[in-house]
């Protein structure tokens, strides 16, 4: 499951920074087209990546935090599993304290 959905993010990441780089590119072009000033260009062509650029980078930035947090839970819980199967193997009267002091030891 987690590999479909590492291959879900990767594929809709590309389709997203690819039809970012083409409607910058369309825009570019229209602008050129329809301007001869050039401060006229920049102007669109600036306000139009500087758009572009923080929606792809946000949407893949949330992309790659998300899957840090995935790998972070799966590595807990093997986490705990592991401790669950330490304890376990103790003895009931070593694994069990009712109340255990700062250090550990406990205080009757």
């Amino acid at each position: 499951m987690q590999e479909q959905v590492d291959h879900m993010r990767i594929k809709y990441g590309f389709w997203i920074i690819l039809m970012g780089f083409f409607r910058i590119a369309l825009i570019t072009a229209a602008s050129i087209l329809k301007w001869n000033d050039v401060t006229s260009v920049a102007t669109v062509i600036g306000a139009t990546t500087s758009l572009v650029g923080t929606v792809v980078g946000s949407f893949l930035g949330v992309q790659v935090g998300a899957a840090g947090k995935e790998r972070v839970e799966a590595d807990r819980k093997q986490s705990e599993e592991t401790a669950r199967i330490a304890l376990s193997m103790l003895p009931p009267e070593v694994a069990i304290q009712e109340d255990v002091g700062s250090r550990g030891r406990p205080t009757s």
